[in-house]
């Protein structure tokens, strides 16, 4: 019997989650060769930060990031890593608790901060004064 839309759905995010954390731990694996590592650690680390880059209360671009950007770049990174070592990964982020990211909020609130300040640069000579 075919499976419905619903629990094919729920087998993806289940498998989106299981390669969020296979990526964290390919991170630090040494058998993955050092530029996945680096795709791996950045993917794990947004994925896994608890701050979105773009808020989820932000009509349709507030879910692109959870429904686009982390699957493609959760791809990208799965392409750079041998097979073998990825199914490896795999089995031991099932065993494996959820980590979470400060290096990911950091590296999300500086892109904040970093907007806001050039926002008010731009934009404060052309407040009109009292």
């Amino acid at each position: 019997m075919d499976k419905t839309w619903t629990e094919r759905l729920k087998e993806w995010a289940l498998g989106i989650k299981r390669d969020v954390i296979a990526l964290w731990l390919a991170a630090q694996d040494q058998r993955v060769p050092w530029y996945a590592k680096v795709l791996a650690a950045v993917v794990a680390a947004y994925a896994l930060s608890p701050i979105d880059l773009i808020p989820d209360f932000i009509p349709i671009l507030g879910y692109l990031d959870d429904v686009l950007i982390v699957p493609l770049g959760i791809m990208a990174a799965v392409k750079l890593i041998p097979g073998n070592i990825m199914a490896d990964l795999r089995i031991k982020a099932v065993a494996q608790r959820k980590p979470t990211s400060k290096a990911g909020v950091i590296i999300v609130a500086m892109i904040w901060l970093a907007v806001t300040l050039l926002a008010v640069h731009l934009l404060w000579p052309r407040l009109p004064r009292p």
